[in-house]
């Protein structure tokens, strides 16, 4: 029981965050269409109590690069808020996106002090997609899941038939860090789990019938693969294909449903299903909102009031839900599901620099610092560098096909808090790997006092 307290005593700052993953573990909706649920209201406790860890510590909120990349959105937010189309909605819009991209990502930053911290949080989010990929696959195997082409078959865990993006979000990102830490310098055994971890996430991620989260999946871990080093990457490669022959022809995972969806991808162009189709529909909705607020966009929450203005006839009452306990309904088409052209049509180009500049610096510094994990040292933080910019690389591919909103929407800001600890701190260089290495010796003489 000792034993227990020191080691939660010594991850303590960062349990906080991890409570946020486990929020997000349980079958709790969001409080409203794509508002926020427990999970982003734990966030902003966390947020609470990094400030007063801070006013009692007396410490440095955050350095000067971290300001200033962290704060490129809020002049464009501010303005766009002004903007909206009553006080209330620009109030609400205001909060979530400081929410998500600045006062979480800011606190995780914080709040993180060394890399078995982000190991940590690295695999809490192995583990939730493990325990979602879990209820996705039985779903699938039950015939309980959400409703697709006809059948209750579609993987969705306890996001539930209204959010079919959550789970697929979620095992992505576990996804995501498994294959971080399995490319990692490591103790063995600890990188053979985590690319056992990354196989068996394979399967409800390719159950969750998802194509943009395929996507960004594939190039992330491409990514991940790429920068870790040719060996290394042609090992991992080899493994994953004969991974794969096995799961879908020993299994029979690759169903004839999930092998017309895979092709599909490749026929947006030619021959687009109506989903696709109202896709396009909106971003083209999207972009005549920005031609007519080139610097501003239409306010804060304001696609779906000038979407009718701006959409085609091509453009369907909406998309059918259902299954997974829920009856069947209309979901109405609120988004453009383009982060990038909503943050446009929304916020025009002012907001859209701030955001994307701030994403697109973070990536620049993470790959900086991705460049020192690689040397010769035994443990530099490979497998967090590797985890952070995979992290970073998915969010921003999914957001060609998505944006944000449901109850997983917290876990991008836990993801870009991540990625800002290791680009935004000396986590790769040799003064972050002092203080992680004292640290790492405090914990380890107070567990051999224990034993």
């Amino acid at each position: 029981m000792a034993r227990l307290r020191r080691r939660a005593g010594a991850f303590a700052p960062v349990l906080p965050v991890v409570s946020v993953l486990a929020l997000v573990a349980l079958p709790f909706g969001p409080s409203g269409e794509g508002g926020a649920g427990p999970a982003d209201a734990v966030s902003g406790l966390v947020v609470l109590y990094c400030a007063i860890r801070l006013l009692r510590d007396r410490r440095r909120p955050l350095s000067g690069t971290a300001a200033v990349v962290l704060g490129m959105p809020v002049v464009g937010l501010a303005l766009a808020a002004m903007d909206a189309g009553s006080p209330g909605a620009g109030l609400t819009g205001l909060g979530r996106y400081l929410q998500i991209f600045v006062l979480v990502p800011a606190a995780v930053l914080l709040l993180v002090r060394d890399r078995a911290d982000f190991r940590l949080l690295a695999w809490s989010f192995v583990t939730l997609a493990g325990w979602q990929g879990a209820v996705g696959v039985h779903q699938y195997t039950t015939g309980t899941g959400a409703s697709y082409q006809g059948e209750d078959i579609r993987a969705v865990g306890t996001f539930g038939a209204e959010d079919v993006m959550g789970m697929a979000t979620v095992v992505s990102f576990g996804l995501v860090c498994a294959v971080g830490l399995a490319l990692g310098r490591t103790p063995l055994r600890q990188r053979a789990l985590a690319a056992g971890c990354a196989m068996a996430l394979l399967v409800p991620l390719a159950l969750s019938f998802s194509r943009g989260a395929w996507i960004a999946t594939a190039v992330a871990c491409g990514a991940q693969l790429a920068l870790a080093g040719p060996r290394r990457a042609l090992r991992t490669a080899a493994v994953a294909v004969a991974a794969g022959v096995v799961l879908v022809g020993g299994f029979g995972v690759g169903t004839a449903m999930l092998q017309e969806r895979i092709d599909s991808i490749t026929k947006v162009t030619d021959a687009p299903d109506q989903s696709v189709t109202d896709r396009y529909t909106m971003w083209a909705a999207a972009t005549g909102m920005w031609r007519e607020h080139p610097l501003t966009g239409v306010g804060l929450k304001g696609f779906p009031d000038h979407r009718d203005g701006h959409a085609s006839l091509a453009l369907s009452s909406g998309s059918d839900t259902g299954g997974a306990g829920a009856a069947y309904r209309k979901q109405p088409l609120l988004s453009p599901h383009n982060m990038y052209l909503l943050v446009l049509s929304e916020q025009g180009l002012i907001g859209l620099v701030g955001l994307a500049g701030s994403w697109l610096a973070l990536l620049v510094c993470a790959f900086r610092g991705l460049r020192r994990a690689h040397g010769p040292a035994p443990d530099r933080g490979l497998d967090c560098a590797l985890v952070a910019c995979g992290l970073l690389v998915w969010q921003l591919t999914d957001f060609v096909y998505a944006d944000i909103g449901g109850t997983s929407t917290v876990l991008t800001a836990v993801c870009f808090g991540l990625a800002a600890w290791w680009a935004l701190t000396d986590a790769g260089a040799d003064a972050g790997t002092a203080a992680g290495d004292r640290c790492a010796g405090a914990r380890a003489a107070g567990e051999a006092a224990l034993r």
